[in-house]
């Protein structure tokens, strides 16, 4: 469960091939394509009653690697966000009866979450309807991913002079 905040820029500076314009046109697609999809989640989520990071929480505790509960600091770390900011969300959660807050039995100091059964059925609704919609939309994510993942990452050797 090791989630790392990427930097576009931080990459290695290697020599990189220009883009074509057949490429930025994928881009693009691609790019508008996700972004529906975000607009997707966030307006099934609305339909719930639920800000789009609620949804993205219930996710994140419900998908956390065969476990049913998942510490403050991981749910802040799985939704790229400070942990006094998770801390917001986890109350919020917690006032709609979402979720339940209890200590770790393994380290007092740490705080579990889990899923209430209003949550479960909260969450089951929502995740059923992205997956219906990831159903749709996946082949053509599919044909994205594939399109850049067969393109040369670097610029190709110039012949010497």
């Amino acid at each position: 469960m090791t989630t790392e905040r990427v930097r576009p820029m931080q990459h290695k500076k290697e020599a990189r091939r220009p883009l074509d314009s057949g490429e930025y046109e994928v881009l693009a697609a691609f790019r508008h394509t996700l972004r529906h999809f975000l607009s997707f989640s966030e307006a099934a989520a609305a339909e719930m009653g639920l800000a789009a990071q609620q949804y993205q929480a219930l996710l994140a505790i419900k998908g956390c690697g065969g476990r049913d509960t998942v510490t403050i600091n991981e749910l802040a770390h799985l939704l790229l966000i400070k942990h006094n900011s998770a801390v917001g969300l986890v109350d919020r959660l917690e006032g709609e009866g979402l979720v339940k807050r209890s200590t770790a039995p393994e380290d007092r100091r740490k705080v579990n979450l889990r899923l209430t059964r209003k949550g479960a059925r909260v969450f089951e609704q929502l995740a059923t309807v992205h997956r219906d919609e990831l159903q749709r939309i996946g082949p053509k994510l599919s044909e994205f991913l594939d399109h850049f993942s067969h393109y040369p990452k670097q610029a190709a050797p110039r012949p010497d002079r």
